[in-house]
């Protein structure tokens, strides 16, 4: 789903977003919007939640989010700049504590933990890498550095993966109704690995993002016949 000019309920018009997709549940309609990368929106209850927000003319005629996720300390997850232009007074920053040092208001959430926040729960995950880093010894994502979230609202349970290859804690993962997973190289993991994980935890709907480069097509075939329904998105039209 290519970038579109999209007409939201609050009469604006949107560019460079993704259109919205809705999920149901039972506290009501929850939306998620495509932004780009590794970047996303929900929307629910009222509430507007901004995942990973980078580079500011994508959030052009988006509303002010009442909450910003943060998995990581690489550019392409976090931008205090992009944060200060976004945010608005009462603004909820959540984040791992390597982001504190950028974002000294954010409130920290470690690997395991968890967080009620208005009618949704928000759990942090392991992200990490078991293999892949730039040298020998070195790991692009080391252990409990970053976090990938479960966000449960409604009854219904999203998974966004965070940079991460397969690892157990991904794998162990139970009763996730949409999951947003990555897959590129070298910095997380390729396709076929990719549907390997998502296969073990089997969430209902999966969305490839932070795919930039990567062959989707070996995604698909991965996941043809495990009823795992698979959406794929252009998080890349500008």
């Amino acid at each position: 789903m290519k970038a579109v000019a999209v007409l939201l309920s609050t009469g604006l018009i949107v560019y460079g977003a993704a259109r919205p997709e809705t999920i149901d549940t039972s506290a009501g309609a929850l939306r998620i919007t495509p932004i780009q990368h590794a970047s996303l929106m929900i929307e629910a209850g009222g509430k507007v939640i901004q995942v990973d927000p980078v580079n500011p003319p994508y959030y052009k005629g988006l509303p002010a989010p009442d909450l910003i996720l943060i998995t990581d300390i690489h550019g392409d997850h976090l931008s205090a700049p992009t944060i200060g232009a976004i945010r608005k007074q009462g603004t909820v920053i959540i984040a791992p504590e390597v982001v504190v040092p950028t974002v000294p208001d954010a409130q920290v959430l470690a690997n395991g933990q968890s967080k009620k926040w208005n009618d949704f729960t928000i759990e942090a995950i392991p992200m990490y890498n078991l293999t892949r880093g730039p040298k020998p010894g070195q790991l692009f994502h080391d252990k409990g550095r970053g976090n990938g979230y479960v966000i449960t609202y409604g009854g219904k349970r999203i998974y966004i993966s965070g940079d991460t290859e397969g690892i157990p804690e991904m794998r162990a993962l139970r009763n996730i109704d949409v999951a947003f997973v990555c897959m590129n190289l070298p910095y997380t993991m390729p396709p076929n690995e990719a549907a390997e994980a998502v296969k073990a935890f089997h969430p209902a709907v999966v969305y490839p993002y932070h795919y930039r480069g990567s062959d989707l097509k070996i995604f698909e075939e991965a996941l043809k016949g495990t009823g795992i329904e698979l959406r794929i998105r252009d998080w890349y039209a500008n």
